[in-house]
């Protein structure tokens, strides 16, 4: 619920975006973040107690109350921890002395000793930035961005065979549609969709350097590779044994860089819908009560799309710098990265707010239909390609000169076309062929691959 405090917030992520944000609180706030550790914490006391048998059987009340300080952590708690934590200034060691406080008056009380044995910080915050950032990305990422797909394959299929006039290098080139245009946004999206979807995040619990020493030397009976790798699975991660105090960060970059990617397709998304309101294209849907300018009243500006644009850069910005920074780390570890990684909630924020800013300027674009078929009907040039293409398939000598030679720099109208086809030393049969190529007509499969394109999302969207 955003509140009169978003007023005073420093970031426009907690500010003027706090809506379009809210979601990922749950997994990026430091309330998460404690909310998380304090989770990680009793996992790992149950389990040296059910797995590695070296805390006593907890009974139904004592696991219940367990869980209760999970499922009922609160502001409360949190604060509690932060005031602890600014006489420690250790966050994970003011979670351990949390715990020991709520344990201290029940019968758990005897177990407190065994809170945090033989781990180092970062086996608990490493997995609970994993944690987080898996369940951002399933309950807020990837919805975020199938909801830009749907309107994608919508708008493909709705227009997959509207003619339209394209364009390389910012000149007139060979017609496709508008439908197919969108298409290629689509299959590349879905691409990197698939792999964000399939991505599975690291963890680690291997002690201070990596060789659980701490743990061998006080249980050396247990075998703590195999407790590791079963702690990690149960919370539906990947174990990583192969470690400093740090688990190489780089299986979540090679998360980020899909992420990355995918935030560079829809930049350029943005970008071409952009150029094409600006070429009257499309329209935008007027929605009573908005202003597009402070002096110009006719204005309708395309700002969701320049909005995306902009965010996904700053997100871009971030995912990239943590490629570079994340990967480097001096000796067994330096503090750098904690700091460095508390800001993944800021990079997804701003990639969330380009989504939500996409998916709406998407909701109200309207296809101009007269203007593209009067930039076709303008352009009888760009069917130059198809004619010479048939010459030289009919064996006429020069094809593509001549067909340069009568369109290169030039406006071509139908009937300038229609006198030159005369010209040609050619039977009716060929003539014929080169007179049925128009602007218009004259996109050769994009409705088959458009249609090929959207069928592969559909069948996507039915299995999930």
């Amino acid at each position: 619920m955003v509140t009169e405090s978003f007023l005073t917030a420093l970031s426009p992520l907690d500010g003027r975006y706090a809506r379009e944000t809210e979601p990922l609180r749950h997994s990026f706030s430091e309330f998460a973040y404690l909310r998380d550790r304090v989770r990680l914490e009793i996992a790992y006391l149950i389990a040296l107690s059910r797995d590695a048998h070296l805390v006593r059987p907890l009974s139904a009340s004592e696991m219940t109350n367990l869980q209760s300080l999970i499922s009922n952590f609160q502001t409360t708690d949190g604060e509690r921890i932060k005031e602890i934590e600014r006489a420690t200034r250790h966050d994970v060691k003011a979670i351990e002395y949390f715990l020991r406080e709520k344990f201290a008056a029940t019968s758990l009380a005897d177990v407190s000793a065994w809170l945090h044995f033989g781990l180092t910080s970062e086996d608990v915050n490493q997995t609970a930035h994993a944690l987080a950032l898996r369940d951002a990305r399933d309950t807020v990422i990837l919805p975020a961005l199938d909801a830009i797909l749907a309107r994608l394959a919508a708008f493909a299929r709705a227009h997959q065979a509207t003619p339209l006039l394209a364009r390389t290098h910012g000149q007139p080139a060979v017609p496709t549609t508008l439908g197919k245009e969108f298409a290629v946004f689509l299959a590349r999206l879905q691409t990197q969709r698939d792999l964000l979807r399939a991505h599975r995040f690291e963890a680690k619990l291997t002690g201070a350097v990596g060789n659980f020493n701490a743990l061998v030397a006080a249980a050396p009976g247990v075998d703590w590779l195999a407790f590791s790798t079963q702690f990690i699975r149960a919370h539906d991660l990947e174990p990583n044994l192969i470690t400093t105090q740090l688990a190489p960060f780089d299986n979540w970059l090679r998360y980020f860089d899909a992420l990355k990617l995918t935030n560079a397709i829809l930049l350029d998304l943005a970008q071409d819908v952009w150029r094409y309101i600006s070429d009257d294209l499309f329209t935008l849907r007027v929605v009573a009560g908005e202003v597009g300018s402070s002096t110009m009243p006719q204005k309708v500006n395309p700002i969701d799309f320049e909005n995306a644009e902009g965010n996904l850069g700053i997100a871009n910005a971030l995912l990239e710098f943590y490629a570079r920074k994340l990967p480097v780390s001096r000796l067994q570890r330096d503090l750098s990265d904690s700091t460095v990684r508390r800001t993944f909630g800021v990079a997804l924020g701003h990639t969330l707010v380009a989504y939500v800013s996409l998916a709406r300027g998407l909701d109200r674009l309207a296809v101009n239909a007269e203007k593209l078929r009067a930039d076709l009907d303008a352009h009888w040039q760009v069917i130059a390609e198809g004619a010479q293409t048939i010459l030289r398939a009919a064996g006429i000598a020069d094809a593509y000169e001549k067909l340069k030679t009568l369109t290169r720099g030039k406006a071509i109208t139908p009937e300038i076309f229609d006198a030159w086809i005369a010209t040609l030393d050619a039977d009716e049969t060929l003539q014929a062929r080169l007179r049925a190529l128009t602007p218009v007509a004259y996109t050769g499969n994009a409705e088959r691959i458009t249609e090929h394109v959207v069928e592969r999302w559909d069948s996507t969207t039915v299995g999930q």
